[in-house]
């Protein structure tokens, strides 16, 4: 019997629908009508009802579950029993977004090399998305990225970061040093987008306005957002860890908003839940670190 198969039957009764239980497992959606299919056939009764508007497990299907879930347990198990070592390894892939890479990262590696002396660190930089499949095809070992829920993995929740309007030198919100949306309006802005749940308030707010707001530039990069607000090209909400430096320097200023107090950009560690003990206590490291990093 193909373990895929009841890999693919775990994920549909998990997910309730063949088509989010086809993205968690990086198929498509025939590819898992397939599996579906072709185990049917090998247990000779249909395992769920595709009448009803969810797909449900039929009494045979409920059944079945339980030994599909302690054979996937059990070779998970294997694999774990296979995979771990007696020392911690030799190498540990992290993941992270643009932002933890630049800005985040740097802080912390000194003092994990210190605690860890016998450990390289590889740094693997891509988008949250590109980083969960890197994640369950082993390409990595950890991640640094937005809040995601999978079946597969475990979230440790690392850091929240507030997401602040940011002015250049000289800029008129400067006198006060708080602006309202309708302030915002009439300002060029540098739109950066995240990816955070809270950043959909942020568009909220403008969504309120009877006229939208002039975002000149919209970025997905932190840095070429900065960077355009250093150059006065326009004023930017972004992340506060993302402008200490210039904000320290005094190059940068934080204007209060009102309408989008407490927006922040939320950060997880991410790790499959089949991974060894060391990537877990290496995960609680790295928050230790990031910690007494931000205090010093």
């Amino acid at each position: 019997m193909n373990i895929e198969n009841m890999e693919a039957f775990v994920y549909v009764n998990h997910y309730g629908s063949f088509n989010k239980a086809a993205e968690a497992l990086f198929l498509s959606q025939p590819s898992v009508t397939a599996r579906i299919q072709t185990l049917e056939r090998e247990l000779e009764c249909k395992l769920f009802d595709r009448q009803s508007k969810q797909t449900v497990l039929t009494e045979d299907g409920r059944k079945f579950l339980p030994y599909a879930e302690q054979m996937l347990q059990v070779l998970q198990k294997g694999k774990q029993k296979l995979q771990q070592r007696k020392k911690a390894p030799q190498q540990i892939r992290i993941g992270c977004t643009i932002s933890v890479s630049n800005y985040i990262i740097p802080e912390i590696l000194k003092q994990l090399r210190a605690r860890y002396p016998e450990v390289n660190y590889k740094i693997v930089t891509a988008t949250t998305d590109q980083l969960v499949h890197k994640l369950l095809n082993r390409e990595v070992d950890i991640s640094f990225v937005r809040k995601v829920m999978h079946p597969a993995i475990r979230t440790l929740a690392f850091y929240e970061d507030p997401i602040s309007l940011y002015v250049y030198d000289g800029h008129p919100f400067m006198k006060t040093g708080k602006a309202s949306i309708q302030d915002i309006q009439r300002e060029t802005l540098v739109f950066f987008e995240c990816g955070s749940l809270d950043w959909m308030r942020i568009h909220r707010a403008f969504e309120s306005l009877e006229q939208p707001p002039d975002i000149a530039f919209q970025v997905d990069n932190v840095v070429t957002a900065k960077k355009l607000v250093l150059e006065e090209a326009g004023i930017a909400f972004l992340p506060d860890v993302c402008v200490n430096r210039e904000v320290k320097d005094q190059k940068l200023f934080r204007i209060h908003v009102p309408e989008v107090a407490g927006v922040s950009m939320q950060i997880s560690i991410i790790a499959t839940k089949e991974d060894c003990a060391v990537t877990s206590d290496f995960a609680d490291a790295l928050t230790e670190g990031f910690r007494g990093a931000v205090l010093l």
